[in-house]
C-alpha cells in the first residue's frame, strides 16, 4: 500500500514592507522635547520605515529603549555614515528636530547638505523652507534628490475660509488638547485612534502639526504655518474631507499648544474649526514650568478645563497623563487623585492599556457602544 507523505504547512511569508526607508536626524535631542518629531516617528509611522536615528549624544543604542519603551530594532548612531551603514540603504533623510524657533543651526544645515550629497531626499517640518535656501536647493538639483517642506502652506489663493461646513460632519468629534506645548497630544491622538479602530469603532485622525503629517496622517494641515485668516477654514476643510471620504464614527483632532499658553493661539483654532463634542486633555504633573518658557509656571488641569469648556462650548471627557519625570507608582497615584478631584476618567496612553481610552470615549458617548457590539457580534 502506497503511503502518503504529509508536507508540513509553512507559515505565510511576512508582507513586504514597501515604505521608504528613512534616517531620522535628531542630534542632541532624541527623547527630549525638541526631538518630538523624531520621537513620534519612532513610536508610529505609516509613511516611512524608520531605519536609524542620528544623535551622537544618546546613551542608548536602540531607539525604543531610548524612549523608555520596548526594543524597537532601530539603531541610534552618531553620524550619517553610521546610519547608512546600519540601514544598509535608505531613501529619505527626515529632519527630526522641532526647535521653538523652527530654524536650523549651522550644524543642522551641514547635516542636511551631507544627506543631499549622499543622494537622500530630505523631509523637513521647519518654518525655514529648504527649497528657499539657494545652496541646499542647488545641491539637491545637482544630486537629483527632492526636498519636501511639510510646513509650506498651499498658495494663498487656494486657502480656505471657514464657512460652517463643520456642522455637516455627522459623527463624534474629539479634540486632544493639553496644558502645554510638546506634551504628547499627537501621541495620545494616534494611540486613541488606533485603539478605537481596534475596538470596532471606525475612527480617523486629523493631524494639525508637521509630525502627524510626516507619520502619514491622511488628513490634516500644519496649522502654525497657515496665515491666521485661513487657519480655521483650512482645518475645518480637513475635518470635513475626513468625514466625506471615510464616513467614520469618530474623528480625532490633534491639538496644538494650549489654550492657556501665552505664546500660542493654535488651540483656539482647533476648537473653532472642529467644534468638538468632547475633549481629552493631556497634562504633565511632573512639569512645574511651561516647556521652552522656564519663567512661566505650569497651569493646573482645573484651570485648563474651565477655559476649554467656556471657550469651546464643549466638555472635557477625560484626561491623559504625560509621565515625564514620574515613576509608574507616581502615575498610578496621580491617576487616582485626578479622577477624584476632576470627576473624569484619567489614564496614561503609553503606560496603561489603550482599552482605557476606549472606555473613556464610550462612557462619554454611549451611542458608540452599539458599534462595538455590532463589531463583536
Amino acid at each position: 500500500m502506497t503511503g502518503f507523505i504529509t508536507v508540513p504547512r509553512l507559515p505565510a511569508p511576512a508582507p513586504l514592507d514597501t515604505r521608504p526607508a528613512a534616517i531620522v536626524y535628531c542630534e542632541a535631542n532624541f527623547g527630549r522635547i525638541d526631538g518630538k518629531t523624531a520621537n513620534g516617528l519612532v513610536r508610529s509611522s505609516e509613511r516611512y520605515r524608520i531605519a536609524a536615528v542620528i544623535d551622537s549624544t544618546c546613551e542608548m543604542a536602540d531607539a525604543g529603549l531610548a524612549l523608555g519603551a520596548e526594543h524597537a530594532g532601530i539603531p541610534v548612531v552618531a553620524s550619517l555614515a553610521a546610519a547608512l551603514e546600519a540601514a544598509g540603504s535608505a531613501d529619505v533623510f527626515v529632519f527630526g528636530l522641532a526647535p521653538l524657533s523652527g530654524l536650523m543651526s549651522a550644524g543642522d544645515r551641514a547635516a542636511v547638505i551631507d544627506a543631499v550629497e549622499a543622494g537622500l531626499d530630505v523631509v523637513s517640518g521647519l518654518h525655514e523652507f529648504l527649497n528657499d535656501d539657494p545652496e541646499i536647493a542647488l545641491a539637491a538639483q545637482e544630486a537629483g534628490v527632492e526636498l519636501h517642506d511639510v510646513r509650506r502652506p498651499r498658495p494663498t489663493k487656494d486657502l480656505r475660509m471657514f464657512d460652517g461646513a463643520i456642522d455637516t460632519v455627522d459623527c463624534v468629534r474629539i479634540a486632544v488638547l493639553g496644558t502645554d506645548g510638546a506634551i504628547g497630544k499627537r501621541t495620545t491622538s494616534t494611540i486613541l485612534t488606533d485603539a478605537l479602530n481596534a475596538a470596532g469603532i471606525p475612527t480617523v485622525m486629523v493631524g494639525t502639526g508637521q509630525t502627524g503629517i510626516m507619520q502619514g496622517a491622511a488628513y490634516g494641515v500644519a496649522l502654525d504655518a497657515i496665515p491666521a485668516q485661513f487657519g480655521v477654514g483650512e482645518l475645518e476643510g480637513a475635518v470635513v474631507a475626513a468625514w466625506e471620504e471615510q464616513r467614520p464614527r469618530v474623528i480625532v483632532v490633534e491639538g496644538q499648544g494650549a489654550l492657556s499658553h501665552p505664546a500660542y493661539l493654535s488651540s483656539t483654532v482647533v476648537l473653532r474649526a472642529s467644534r468638538p463634542h468632547g475633549v481629552i486633555m493631556q497634562h504633565a504633573p511632573g512639569r512645574s514650568v511651561l516647556s521652552d518658557y522656564p519663567d512661566v509656571p505650569m497651569g493646573t488641569p482645573e484651570h485648563e478645563i474651565a477655559l476649554i469648556e467656556m471657550f469651546g462650548r464643549t466638555r472635557v471627557v477625560g484626561m491623559t497623563i504625560n509621565h515625564e519625570d514620574m515613576s509608574r507608582v507616581d502615575v498610578t497615584a496621580a491617576i487616582a487623585l485626578y479622577q477624584v478631584d476632576l470627576g473624569i476618567p484619567v489614564t496614561d496612553a503609553l503606560w496603561r492599556d489603550p482599552v482605557e481610552l476606549v472606555q473613556m470615549v464610550v462612557k462619554a458617548f454611549p451611542s458608540l457602544m452599539r458599534t462595538v457590539v455590532a463589531a463583536t457580534a
